[in-house]
């Protein structure tokens, strides 16, 4: 069984009415510390907006260099096991419109420390205008972390 605790989940871009809005919605800058990073986009009302996702390798938080990556996603429908994963380029891929909409995107650590670094970030690009209640979880998959020791005072 995989070990859960060996994952760090980030609130990367709270649930948010119109979350897609402009040029481009940003997830937080993660740093890949682990197997890889998984960003978990999710909507709710919303059924014509539509986003193109791409994936940034980042050299730090704030970023001062990113570069596009390929990466892999999953647009999950009613039963997860219904849909296959799927490599986007580094131009990236334009999400169903939908209600209720939601999709996995996977990039591997070797992707992101190919470009030479350490850090990743999702972008989300409104492709057709029209607002989209949405947020993105990203997950570290199997964090390289040590949990902080307790110290015990008597």
């Amino acid at each position: 069984m995989h070990n859960i605790d060996a994952d760090h989940f980030v609130n990367a871009l709270a649930p948010v009415a119109d979350a897609f809005t402009g040029a481009t919605a940003t997830s937080d800058v993660i740093k890949v510390d682990g197997d890889g990073i998984e960003f978990i986009v999710w909507t709710g009302v919303g059924a014509t907006g539509t986003s193109t996702f791409t994936v940034l390798a980042c050299d730090d938080v704030t970023p001062s260099n990113s570069t596009a990556v390929a990466f892999w996603y999953k647009e999950v429908a009613s039963d997860p096991g219904d849909t296959t994963w799927t490599l986007a380029t580094a131009t990236g891929f334009t999400r169903t419109a939908g209600s209720n909409y939601m999709c996995r995107i996977w990039v591997p650590a070797d992707l992101i420390g190919a470009e030479g670094y350490n850090y990743a970030q999702l972008n989300g690009a409104e492709s057709v205008d029209n607002p989209v209640l949405g947020g993105i979880l990203a997950r570290v998959v199997n964090t390289r972390k040590q949990p902080q020791t307790v110290t015990v005072i008597t």
